[in-house]
C-alpha cells in the first residue's frame, strides 16, 4: 500500500497503527510528513513522530531527525545536533547515518574538514552496503583527498557503487574509461556507463 504510493490511505493506516503503539508506523509517518506524502509538508509533525520512533531505538528515525537538524527543516539548523543524531543512529548500524557523518567531515559542516575521518566513516558505511559511501571513497581516491591519488582504487570503488545502482558512480566510472584513468581507455565502455547513468537518474558526480 505505502510502496504503491497510495499515500492518503497509507497515512490514515499509519496514524491508526502509530496510535496503537507501532514504532514502524510512527517512523513512516515522520517520513510522510517530511516529504508531503498524502499530506501537506509538516516538519514539526514529522519531528514529533520521528522522535517517538527514535525513543524506541529506530535508527532510521534517528537518522531522519539528524537530517531535519542538518537542513534546518522545522527546527533551527544545528549541525551539532545533526551530528549527535547521526552518531546515535550509526551506533545502531545505520549505514545512511554513517555516510552522513562522513560527508560532514568531508565538507567541513559542523566539524573541521578531516579527510581521514571522512574516509573512516565512508568505509564503515560501505560495509553496510551504502552505495553513496562507495562512490565517495572512489572520489577521494580519484582526487587524492587524505590518501594518495589512485585511479585504480577509484575505479574499483566507482564500479562497486555503480553495480549497486548508484548513478553518480556510473557517471564517474564512465569518465575514467573515457580518459583511460585506472582502467583501459575504452570509448565504448565509457558510453555504456554514461548512458546507464543518464537512464538511472541525472548524474551527481563528485
Amino acid at each position: 500500500m505505502y510502496e504503491a504510493k497510495k499515500y492518503t490511505t497509507a497515512l490514515l493506516a499509519f496514524q491508526e497503527a502509530a496510535a496503537a503503539g507501532r514504532t514502524e508506523a510512527a517512523a513512516y509517518l515522520g517520513v510522510m510528513y517530511t516529504e508531503g506524502q498524502g499530506t501537506p509538508v509538516r516538519y514539526e509533525e514529522a519531528m514529533t513522530w520521528l522522535r517517538r520512533a527514535a525513543q524506541t531505538g529506530d535508527s532510521q528515525a534517528m537518522c531522519n531527525i539528524g537530517i531535519l537538524y542538518y537542513r534546518g527543516l522545522g527546527v533551527r539548523q544545528r549541525y551539532d545536533l545533526a551530528l549527535q543524531w547521526f552518531r546515535d543512529a550509526a551506533a545502531l548500524g545505520n549505514g545512511q547515518a554513517m555516510f552522513n557523518i562522513g560527508s560532514m567531515y568531508h565538507d567541513g559542516m559542523g566539524e573541521k574538514v578531516d579527510f581521514a575521518e571522512a574516509m573512516n566513516w565512508f568505509v564503515k558505511a560501505s560495509a553496510q552496503e551504502n552505495e553513496k559511501a562507495m562512490n565517495s571513497i572512489g572520489a577521494m581516491y580519484r582526487n587524492g583527498e587524505g590518501v594518495p591519488a589512485n585511479y585504480v582504487e577509484a575505479a574499483r570503488w566507482f564500479r562497486k557503487a555503480a553495480e549497486a545502482g548508484n548513478s553518480a558512480a556510473m557517471y564517474n566510472l564512465g569518465l575514467l574509461y573515457q580518459k583511460g584513468q585506472g582502467v583501459p581507455l575504452d570509448e565504448e565502455e565509457a558510453r555504456r556507463w554514461l548512458a546507464k547513468s543518464a537512464e538511472t537518474s541525472p548524474p551527481e558526480p563528485q
